[in-house]
């Protein structure tokens, strides 16, 4: 395998440093050329000399003097704004580019990867929850790969691998979360500390408090169905509290293939990275002499109502689940601001989906539009919550 040039968008977050860890380990077979931050100036001038990268991009344009200063004598490209970055790729060398930022802001970069042809390893949920079907049209026209990084969608995408049979099922594996086992009436009354106590990954607050709420299996039902074609009907989660599972594929004559390894995120990265080579990497391997036991239960939606809202949003179609993911952020970062509490989230969500101007068939611009609408009427209804 020849040697990988990467751009990572977002280094600076959870994916984005052990994407870096990774890269670290494997010199000769990955180089860094770009790298992109929103608000860490800090730590990516950091990043940036020790990859000794080509360019630097600062999204947030005012911090963008304290970065050129300090990267700038060293020979070292400086950009400002998240269209700096989109231009960067499509006229780089760049072989890979990984999406690891939060929110909607990870599709227009994931876009000028895919038009400029570049593989992209996309570890950004909600670009494929607000325009799957345009992200994924856009590989396909472009002949661009589009290779995921959730840990459920490496899983998946690992099980695919050689097989020309038909998926007649996608069992998607949940952790369950921190409130894996607490009643409706606890979870109703639970504190932003207890929503953010996950039992198994470490992540960013956002993709925690998604986890809680189970809002992130929601997602991921929505990735799966844009990336490897599979009916809603035909995608079901599995919550799996060990983790070790990371998920499963059945197929036309029952056999189920599953993908088990440690709960450690740099895995699925590597493979992204390396794909269709394994590289090795220094993770915990499974004792199967030690393993007590692998449980297994179905997700209750009366608890988590969430889950339910993102199958119904799929359903439905068009701009639904743009809407769905819009609401979901604006509700999250007022449990995070603390204005509102994390019990308020799915009526947040249902409202805003009830209110916010349904297309069917939306392009690009009503996608953005939409996102748009979402949120502000989701801030609205929040501020009703908080009041």
């Amino acid at each position: 395998m020849s040697r990988r040039r990467i751009a990572i968008i977002g280094s600076t977050g959870s994916i984005g440093t052990q994407a870096l860890d990774v890269i670290s380990r494997h010199p000769d077979m990955f180089e860094v050329e770009l790298l992109t931050a929103n608000n860490n100036a800090g730590l990516l001038i950091e990043q940036a000399r020790k990859f000794d990268v080509n360019d630097a991009v600062i999204c947030n344009e005012e911090k963008y003097a304290e970065v050129n200063e300090a990267l700038g004598p060293g020979g070292i490209k400086v950009f400002a704004g998240m269209q700096s970055a989109c231009d960067l790729i499509a006229g780089s060398n760049v072989d890979l580019v990984l999406v690891s930022v939060i929110g909607i802001s990870g599709l227009k970069p994931t876009l000028a990867a895919l038009e400029a042809g570049k593989a992209v390893a996309l570890a950004n949920k909600e670009t494929l929850v607000a325009a799957g079907e345009i992200v994924t049209g856009t590989a396909a026209r472009c002949h661009a790969p589009l290779i995921p990084v959730d840990s459920e969608h490496s899983a998946i995408f690992q099980c695919l691998q050689g097989e020309k049979s038909v998926i007649e099922k996608i069992l998607l594996t949940a952790s369950g979360g921190p409130f894996l086992d607490s009643t409706k009436e606890q979870i109703a009354n639970a504190t932003l500390g207890q929503a953010l106590r996950h039992p198994r990954w470490k992540m960013g607050a956002k993709v925690t408090i998604d986890s809680a709420s189970m809002m992130n299996k929601g997602f991921e039902v929505i990735e799966a169905r844009w990336l490897f074609g599979v009916d809603p009907e035909r995608i079901e989660v599995v919550v799996h509290p060990e983790s070790i599972i990371h998920s499963m594929v059945q197929f036309a004559d029952g056999s189920v293939k599953a993908q088990l390894g440690s709960p450690d995120m740099r895995i699925p990265i590597q493979y992204a990275f390396s794909y269709p080579q394994r590289l090795y990497i220094n993770t915990e391997r499974l004792d199967f002499g030690e393993l007590k036991q692998l449980t297994f239960r179905k997700p209750d939606l009366e608890r988590f109502p969430c889950l339910a809202l993102a199958y119904e949003a799929l359903k439905k179609g068009g701009n639904a689940a743009c809407v769905l993911n819009a609401a979901n952020e604006m509700a999250v970062g007022a449990v995070l601001l603390g204005k509102v509490k994390f019990s308020n989230i799915p009526a947040i969500i249902e409202r805003t989906l009830a209110e916010t101007a349904f297309a069917a068939m939306p392009d690009i611009e009503s996608v953005y539009a939409a996102n748009a609408e979402a949120r502000e009427r989701a801030s609205l209804i929040t501020n009703k919550y908080s009041e």
